[in-house]
């Protein structure tokens, strides 16, 4: 570092903070001129100089994973399965988790755990002529043993499970993605084996594949929304909030063909009829605040809260001020679009986001954010979009007003976090790393990546303040997903999904309808970053 002399200790200290904050001369790439030239490549050379104290990684992921980088499956070591930035490790928990293996979740917390409950987003089971295995004999929801890597199957029937959330009153909440998909709350995960989903449309379950014993510990929620689930968030009062996993254009009429004008998917919020009042945990399925509620769909204003053309809406109005409207929970779909609530570009994940503090006039606010896929072949590279529930035990408004007597807050307000490019795009899955704020976003994409983004900090915009990659999948078959942090924010879960097979890691009871697998993969060395 260069000596400087008379010098005020207020100009030293500017000073150091600049010299801190600039990329290392020997890092620079061989266009050197273009980043001196370039202020977005000179942030973006700081971000990747400085990930460690920024993101807590010591070096980042400078490129997805290629075909020189491929090793078979069968001979991979989890290192190889995914390529990770400097200083992160790969160990497989588990190789034989079913074909389609997707989003999951810790049991009992995220501090905890024993097992992380696992969605199988594979299609029900329909036996053709010959078949010997009867309908819905696939395997639905699944629990690995953090410790052993052990998998068991809690539940079999269901249509393509993905969203799942453990409940603050000690229950799982596993969710379908699929046009007619539906809800399903488990409690005693942990004893609960092998039961059977024998009719998806009267929601009848029994205790295992064949039987006609009725199951007490599983049972479908008709009183949620029926739509294309994927990303939700389950909060402590009972509200459940998600989103619809929709294209523009691809929802169909009443003789099955597309409308071509029609929205994309709402996001949805479910408000119980009696709110959760503690985190009590409930000792039977029907103590649970997901017995009975509505079903709300968001519509974002083109005005704002305290305007009388408040609920002006249309294509354009994405982001704003937003009310909830109330919809048919078994018709959300189509009662979202035709009474208008705003559409997305296939919303998929949706988490909480566990570092927003609320105004001290809307104590209860949450804040939670979302990916929208896009397209990256038409230039659609997806996008995250975060929004601040004022008042989430309700679909009004708070009661909160000026002096002039206009309301203060909306419902909601959204806003723009991230939007992709040409690298990072075909979002899907997101998680926020604990303790940082730091929000993890995964790709739907050959090769796929995941990568760290800032939260906003205390400049002028509302959008992260960077992103730099730290992983790719090494199987051009396969994409990450899943993917979430423990309590520490220092070790995190990804599964590698539907996968190259191999026949040794084939395994006819984890997934009794051809026996392919995926693999579950632990990642350990994150730090906390020092800017934190």
């Amino acid at each position: 570092m260069k000596l400087f002399s008379l010098i005020s200790i207020s100009v030293l200290a500017s000073t150091l903070t600049i010299i801190m904050l600039q990329p290392d001369v020997a890092s620079a790439s061989a266009n050197d001129k273009d980043i001196k030239d370039d202020i977005g490549l000179k942030f973006e050379q700081r971000l990747q100089d400085q990930s460690r104290r920024w993101f807590g990684i010591k070096k980042p992921l400078m490129a997805a994973a290629t075909e020189a980088d491929y090793v078979p499956r069968e001979q991979a070591e989890a290192s190889e399965r995914i390529i990770l930035a400097e200083g992160l490790q790969a160990t497989y928990l588990a190789r034989n988790v079913s074909y389609k293996g997707d989003m999951m979740s810790f049991w009992p917390d995220e501090e905890n755990y024993s097992h992380l409950i696992i969605c199988i987003e594979e299609n029900r089971f329909e036996p053709q002529a010959g078949d010997a295995l009867l309908s819905g004999s696939n395997s639905s929801i699944q629990r690995v043993n953090t410790v052993t890597g052990e998998v068991e199957t809690i539940l079999y029937g269901m249509d393509r499970c993905d969203g799942i959330r453990t409940t603050a009153w000690g229950t799982i909440l596993a969710t379908e993605e699929t046009d007619d998909g539906r809800a399903y709350e488990i409690i005693n995960p942990l004893t609960t084996t092998g039961h059977w989903v024998e009719d998806r449309a009267t929601g009848l379950i029994r205790t295992r594949v064949g039987g006609n014993e009725n199951s007490s510990q599983i049972v479908q929620r008709q009183s949620l929304p029926t739509m294309a689930w994927e990303g939700l968030t389950v909060l402590e009062n009972g509200a459940v909030i998600g989103g619809d996993e929709l294209r523009p254009g691809d929802r169909e009429d009443e003789l099955g063909e597309k409308i071509a004008d029609s929205d994309g998917g709402a996001i949805f919020k479910f408000v119980p009829t009696h709110l959760k009042a503690d985190a009590t945990p409930v000792s039977h399925l029907s103590e649970s605040p997901l017995v009975e509620g509505k079903t709300y769909a968001m519509q974002v204003s083109c005005r704002e809260i305290g305007s009388s053309s408040f609920g002006q809406h249309g294509q354009g109005c994405e982001v704003g001020h937003a009310s909830w409207i109330e919809v048919d929970p078994l018709n959300a779909r189509k009662d979202a679009d035709e009474n208008e609530a705003t559409g997305y570009y296939r919303p998929e994940d949706l988490h909480r986001d566990p570092a927003f503090s609320a105004h001290d006039e809307t104590p209860g606010a949450v804040r939670f954010c979302w990916t929208n896929t896009g397209r990256e072949a038409a230039a659609h590279y997806g996008e995250v979009l975060c929004a601040v529930d004022y008042n989430p035990g309700s679909h009004l408004p708070p009661e909160v007003f000026d002096l002039k007597g206009k309301p203060v807050y909306p419902a909601v307000s959204v806003n723009r976090f991230f939007e992709g490019d040409p690298r990072f795009n075909s979002i899907d899955n997101l998680a926020f790393q604990p303790k940082t704020g730091i929000l993890y976003i995964l790709e739907d994409h050959d090769n796929g990546e995941i990568i760290a983004c800032l939260p906003d900090g205390r400049d002028r915009d509302i959008k992260t303040d960077g992103c730099i990659g730290i992983a790719s999948v090494n199987d051009p078959q396969a994409e990450p997903t899943g993917f979430l942090f423990d309590g520490t924010g220092k070790t995190a879960f990804v599964m590698i999904q539907h996968g190259e097979q191999a026949d040794s890691l084939a395994d006819s009871i984890s997934n009794p309808i051809n026996g392919q697998t995926d693999d579950l993969i632990k990642i350990t060395g994150f730090k906390l970053p020092y800017a934190r």
